[in-house]
């Protein structure tokens, strides 16, 4: 064959399109490196909170279950969302318990009523927790069929001195060490087998996306000191 009609291993190749530069990656800028920085930190911190507090519910005992919910920041209200705080629900023979955790570090906390006070700021504590509590009721009621009570519970977790000049309403304050205790001390109000349904209700996935999820069983709330059984066994 001539070499004028040998083909070459350029003539056999398909072609291809210049392939565009690789773009060199976006550095963020010193303030959003730091921000970021920061932040990592302070979820760190939070997340080391919250395993203090939950490790202190350990001494609770297999009667009680803890929780972890979409809370506030999660359910789509941006509003008056706080990124310091973690929580979970805790559900036993006391009833359900939003519990918020707090981490103040070495800061000392000035609690009066409804004001909290940490390094001359006030955030919202309380009312968040109450929010939240609110919230895990209404979605819970709305998923076994009747009024389920949630209470709001706020912990505290740091080192720093916790001044207290009157207590809030309607929401318990402890500290993390005192956690387990403040949750016992609401007595028996439910049933062994309530609790275990609601705990059911309140890990199903459906129960925070506004699905109807009912499971099967009577839902049985009593007065603080006061179990289903004592309620039948003072009927005559």
């Amino acid at each position: 064959m001539p070499a004028s009609h040998r083909s070459t291993s350029t003539e056999l190749e398909p072609h291809r399109p210049a392939q565009p530069p690789a773009l060199a990656p976006v550095r963020p800028s010193p303030v959003e490196w730091a921000r970021r920085r920061r932040a990592d930190r302070d979820a760190r911190r939070l997340e080391a909170a919250g395993t203090r507090a939950l490790t202190r519910l350990d001494r609770l005992g297999p009667a009680w279950h803890i929780v972890d919910w979409p809370r506030t920041d999660s359910l789509g209200y941006e509003h008056e969302s706080s990124d310091d705080r973690a929580g979970f629900l805790a559900i036993g023979p006391g009833g359900v318990y939003a519990v918020t955790v707090a981490d103040h570090g070495r800061a000392r906390v000035l609690i009066a009523g409804d004001v909290v006070q940490i390094n001359g700021k006030r955030p919202a504590y309380v009312a968040e927790a109450r929010r939240d509590a609110r919230r895990a009721g209404k979605a819970m009621s709305a998923a076994v069929g009747l009024a389920v009570p949630v209470t709001p519970v706020l912990a505290f977790v740091g080192s720093g001195v916790i001044s207290v000049h009157g207590l809030p309403k309607d929401c318990l304050v402890a500290t993390h060490k005192e956690l387990d205790r403040l949750l016992i001390a609401g007595g028996a109000r439910i049933s062994p087998a309530t609790a275990n349904k609601l705990s059911a209700v309140a890990e199903h996935p459906a129960t925070w996306a506004n699905a109807p999820y009912r499971p099967a069983g009577d839902y049985r709330f009593q007065p603080s000191g006061q179990t289903a059984a004592d309620k039948r066994a003072t009927r005559r």
